[in-house]
């Protein structure tokens, strides 16, 4: 039977930020602390709960800061409890193209950093005894079926430039029915990034660091945090969001969102050895990037993984501009995933989770454009786990006053001169969602939708988010994203009206859960014209 849980009012928006649950949010309890009551002051305020803030307020904390963190749900409840943790230097931007952008130095220092995640990640779990199912594992990355095997030749010597120790096989350890090459990445990682988290969160406790859950941050600015009516006042900002929630416009024109989506089913173990695999992507998307599909597996019980596959990218809020629906695409991944590993039993989870892609490859870690003091990390593409590791260890450089040779490549500021023509394109693509005013809803009235259904209604010029509730109520609220204006689309699978533009979420009561909007959809009066 798949999980699918949906949130309660009680706890919508702070366990996750969807309807559906990751295998690993509902194999841990949630990771509560006490929220804001009261004005604070410290050195540094981070802002974001999930791996990107819990490393750095760890690093800073043993750099001697004083740290207070916040987060808007409990710890986890973004897009780290979404993964599939992945911990790898094998990037899927690939660093042939990174090469092109960056340069070999530059390249040679992407591979350093994640390496040095990776091997930092072990070291953490080390130290703090944190049982958090960290293993050592082989990567392998084979052929999209659209793709040709110049592909891996050519990312085999970008590596190796890169000084990563690769080699090319002749056959897809794990999976007999790809017949093609691989390239096979020794001494990748995966782990339970939850459990990770609790014990990164219990280590930043003992080190003397605070932690506030159930915190809101509704304005952020070079003199501290607002959050729950309260105020931080701090040295340095750091905006751990996933995606900045106090930067208006210039980082949203950098980096994309996409939706990416993930079943959890049973494979018996003697079927199977631990690997991480993933293939390079469909060369005829229309997209910028090239979607892929990736797997994993992860301890289940004695005698069953958890086989752990995900893919199937679009856009966020345009899934249905490529005749497929958000909830029609698990099918899709069941099949390909199916096909791969037949021994594949029950599926037992699914569920999604939402991906910054930046449009030159790497994410984005340093000073906010036009701060001083206030730090970003966003733009984590498919490595969240460890550009989230390489923010704790570069922002705490950066605000000790230390030379970091990351710095560079990873500077929010840097300029996209090798990828305008691109940059353009999808800036092109961005701005065709306003035209959404125009179109007509998605119904004509109230009455169309089923209990547990939303949608977007036309009223004169209005546009109207509607949701009926399972009791049959109905509730409206405003369709036009309160960060800058785009139109709303139903998300029938994480039911949330979700942003086409530059990716906010909002819960089917209207609760923000996705940023870069900080706050939520304005209530609308329900009139008979919308019934009728």
């Amino acid at each position: 039977m798949i999980k699918d849980n949906s949130a309660t009012n009680e706890s919508e928006g702070k366990v996750t930020s969807g309807k559906t649950h990751s295998f690993w949010i509902d194999s841990l309890d949630p990771l509560k602390y006490k929220s804001l009551s009261g004005d604070q002051q410290t050195d540094v305020v981070i802002v974001g709960g999930g791996i990107a803030g819990l490393s750095v307020a760890y690093c800073l904390l043993k750099s001697g800061r004083k740290v207070i963190l916040i987060e808007d749900g409990y710890l986890g409840s973004g897009e780290t409890g979404r993964t599939t943790a992945h911990i790898v230097n094998a990037l899927d931007d690939l660093y042939s193209n990174i090469e092109r952008v960056f340069g070999e130095k530059g390249s040679r220092e992407a591979a350093n950093s994640h390496t040095a995640a990776i091997d930092f990640v072990e070291q953490v779990v080390i130290e703090n005894n944190i049982e958090c199912d960290f293993r050592r594992v082989d990567g392998y990355m084979f052929l999209h079926p659209t793709d040709e095997r110049k592909t891996l030749e050519e990312e085999l010597k970008a590596t190796h430039r890169a000084g990563l120790e690769t080699f090319l096989l002749s056959n897809v350890p794990g999976i007999a029915v790809e017949d093609g090459p691989s390239l096979h990445y020794p001494k990748q990682a995966q782990f339970h990034p939850l459990k990770y988290l609790k014990g990164l969160a219990d280590a930043i406790t003992n080190l003397g660091g605070t932690i506030f859950t159930e915190t809101h941050a509704s304005e952020i600015n070079s003199d501290g945090v607002k959050a729950n009516k309260f105020f931080i006042k701090a040295n340095y900002i750091v905006v751990a969001t996933n995606t900045p929630v106090n930067n208006i416009f210039t980082m949203h024109t950098k980096q994309f969102p996409f939706r990416t989506y993930v079943i959890g089913a049973l494979i018996p173990k003697k079927a199977i050895r631990p690997a991480l695999w993933w293939d390079s992507g469909d060369q005829n998307s229309k997209h910028y990037t090239q979607p892929y599909h990736y797997v994993r597996v992860q301890d289940f019980d004695r005698d069953n993984y958890l086989l752990i596959s995900g893919g199937e990218d679009h856009k966020t809020g345009q899934g249905d501009k490529e005749d497929l629906p958000e909830e029609n695409r698990y099918e899709a991944l069941v099949k390909w995933t199916k096909e791969r590993f037949p021994e594949m039993d029950k599926v037992l989870h699914r569920w999604s989770g939402q991906v910054m892609e930046p449009i030159d490859h790497l994410a984005f870690i340093g000073k906010n454009p036009g701060n001083n003091n206030i730090y970003i990390c966003t733009g984590d593409s498919g490595n969240g786990m460890t550009h989230g590791t390489i923010a704790g260890i570069l922002i705490t450089d950066l605000i000790n006053g230390k030379e970091n040779p990351w710095e560079q490549i990873y500077d929010p500021s840097r300029l996209l001169f090798d990828k305008a023509g691109t940059y353009l394109k999808e800036i092109g693509s961005m701005g065709a969602q306003y035209a959404d005013f125009l179109n007509s809803g998605d119904i004509d009235s109230a009455k169309e939708l089923k209990p547990g259904e939303g949608a977007i209604l036309r009223v004169g010029l209005k546009k109207i988010a509607l949701y009926k509730d399972l009791e049959g109520s109905l509730k409206a609220f405003s369709a036009i994203c309160p960060h800058l204006g785009c139109v709303l689309h139903w998300n029938g699978e994480e039911s949330s009206f979700d942003c086409p533009c530059h990716g906010s979420r909002f819960t089917c009561t209207g609760k923000v859960v996705n940023g870069p909007a900080t706050s939520d959809l304005k209530p609308v009066e329900i009139t008979e014209k919308m019934e009728a």
